[in-house]
């Protein structure tokens, strides 16, 4: 490829023009570097003191390269930009504002050698360019090596913190130390948020990476409503996280927190449910995890929308399945028709459309009426309790609840063979 362009001359006018101007260049390309990108000129005057050297030493380098006739080399590139590199991503500067700094001083570098540049110089300008190219090849390249290792390791480690952290304070263990580790201050109240996904069948070979940008795109999510990195425990199907409470609470369904999983299940392409639970006093975290998870299942087991629930949308739902005896005896209540998956799902369309349209509950089930109707008679004659009874229906549709949440094994009973 440098075949294609003329080789600098050995009396080169350009050359000769900038190699005495090579440290008012070189502090040029830095300035100009640093205007590139906004915002780098709140930061502290000795910011980039450690790494000045290697920014200078670096132009100084390309320049010589020029002039020795000759490409500077990945390895010294390597040398020059490697500690810069570093050092940035350290500080969190993003590889974005890395390259745009790049090209902003590449930019300041080509306009100080066409400045003055006369027609009959075109061939030099032409192999100059073109050792510019080349230049930026390597340097462009040994930022996003150098970037993503440093982020990769350092980054890896405190999500790992985070993550520890995030599951001691659910488990009301001691969590000073790992505070100390993962770099976050500890709030006295935080919101709980448990969020459950409706399973999807992914392709095995693309699970993995399903699974990594799921959790990409949640810890995105929450930071962008907060502003700043948030502790959760997502595994790309379930997890919670600990906001830090709100001086000012949102008011119920208008808040943030609604259209936060409207937004993931977009992005995810499955429902989300969320649950919540505000103002939680660190000590009592545990509780308010064991409930907003029970919460979030409720909802997904319930066959709800995505969107966010708090106790009070699943009051009575959540009441019903508390374990103890009057739990298990309701379960009991429709036991004889579990294993008559006809009137299993017959009964439980009648529950969800109620008796004012056992039409539209019949169509739900691919049926006639009259034979959706002979179905519930044949409810109420095994279990005991009429569907079309006001109160028997609340017995059977608590029963149907607590059944979703927790399946009782069927027993075969060969000797009804019912059919209808």
């Amino acid at each position: 490829m440098l075949a294609l362009v003329p080789p600098l001359g050995d009396d080169s006018p350009v050359l000769a023009r900038l190699l005495p101007r090579l440290p008012e260049i070189a502090a040029g390309i830095f300035e100009a570097a640093l205007g590139a990108v906004p915002g780098l000129e709140n930061l502290p005057e000795d910011h980039f003191a450690d790494v000045m050297p290697s920014l200078l030493a670096g132009t100084v380098a390309f320049i010589r390269a020029i002039e020795e006739r000759r490409v500077i080399t990945a390895e010294e590139v390597a040398e020059y930009v490697v500690p810069v590199v570093e050092r940035h991503a350290e500080d969190r500067i993003p590889v974005r504002q890395l390259m745009t700094g790049l090209f902003g001083g590449a930019r300041y570098l080509w306009d100080e050698v066409a400045a003055t540049a006369e027609p009959h110089e075109l061939p030099d300008i032409l192999a100059i360019g073109q050792r510019v190219l080349e230049a930026l090849m390597h340097i462009t390249i040994t930022i996003s090596e150098v970037h993503s290792d440093v982020e990769q390791s350092i980054y890896t480690v405190e999500r790992e913190a985070r993550r520890a952290l995030c599951s001691a304070l659910l488990r009301g263990a001691p969590v000073e130390e790992l505070a100390a580790r993962a770099d976050m201050a500890l709030a006295d109240r935080y919101d709980v948020l448990t969020f459950h996904l409706r399973p999807d069948p992914l392709v095995m070979v693309a699970d993995t990476m399903v699974t990594r940008r799921r959790i990409r795109q949640f810890q995105q999510a929450l930071d962008a409503l907060l502003g700043t990195t948030v502790l959760n425990t997502f595994d790309g199907s379930n997890g919670i996280a600990l906001l830090p409470s709100r001086s000012r609470p949102v008011p119920v369904g208008t808040g943030p927190f609604e259209r936060l999983a409207a937004s993931l299940a977009e992005q995810f392409g499955v429902d989300v449910f969320l649950a919540e639970c505000r103002g939680i006093d660190r000590s009592d975290l545990p509780g308010a995890a064991r409930q907003t998870t029970d919460l979030a299942e409720l909802a997904r087991l319930l066959g709800r929308p995505t969107g966010a629930y708090r106790l009070d949308d699943l009051l009575l739902e959540y009441q019903l399945t508390r374990p103890g005896p009057a739990r298990d005896r309701l379960a009991e209540r429709i036991a004889p028709i579990l294993r008559h998956p006809h009137l299993f799902e017959t009964l439980d369309a009648h529950i969800r459309h109620g008796s004012a349209d056992r039409k539209a509950a019949a169509a739900v089930v691919h049926v006639h009426p009259n034979t959706f109707s002979y179905r519930l008679r044949r409810v109420a004659e095994l279990t005991g309790l009429d569907p079309s009874d006001p109160n028997d229906s609340r017995l059977l549709a608590a029963a149907l609840t607590i059944h979703h949440l927790y399946p009782a094994p069927v027993v075969p009973d060969p000797g009804d063979g019912a059919a209808v």
